[in-house]
């Protein structure tokens, strides 16, 4: 069985946007379409209607090549369980309130039993400081975390291919 990565929705949009000129931006873009190519090989990859959601938003251009990549892409349920995670996680100080979507990426993840969340936002997930704070409120409410990484973080081989 493929290991399961919950894809946020920051890396479909690095995925899918014109290149950057940015150096910054433009390799993590490069890294992105590098794992998006050989990702379906060696992961499940899964979303939530609230990734569907934030990709139909902004410019309907780029809304639709979002969207057009996450079509085959298995869609999470939504369930009472990861909401109350997500508003945990919130009343803990690991996500603000201003981030309540963010928290609920991690809820959906976590409470689906997701192995890792993929994501390219440093501000609220992928974040050295508040991951250990996340980690023990998804423990303490009975869910393993998902280990939360960018797509350069997840190039390595899986048990399966080794």
């Amino acid at each position: 069985m493929k290991p399961r990565v919950y894809i946020e929705t920051s890396v479909v949009s690095y995925l899918t946007s014109r290149p950057a000129r940015d150096i910054v931006i433009a390799g993590r873009q490069q890294v992105t379409r590098d794992w998006w190519t050989t990702a379906p090989d060696r992961f499940e990859l899964v979303i939530s209607d609230l990734v569907r959601q934030e990709a139909a938003a902004g410019d309907p251009e780029t809304a639709r090549a979002r969207l057009a990549e996450l079509t085959s892409l298995a869609l999470l349920a939504p369930t009472g369980e990861a909401q109350e995670l997500a508003e945990r996680l919130i009343d803990a100080g690991a996500i603000p309130e201003t981030a309540l979507q963010d928290a609920a990426h991690i809820g959906i993840a976590a409470a689906n039993g997701i192995e890792y969340l993929l994501t390219w936002n440093f501000r609220h997930i992928a974040n050295a400081v508040t991951r250990p704070l996340v980690e023990s409120v998804c423990r303490r409410a009975g869910f393993a975390s998902p280990v939360i990484c960018t797509p350069d973080e997840l190039m390595g081989e899986t048990n399966d291919e080794r």
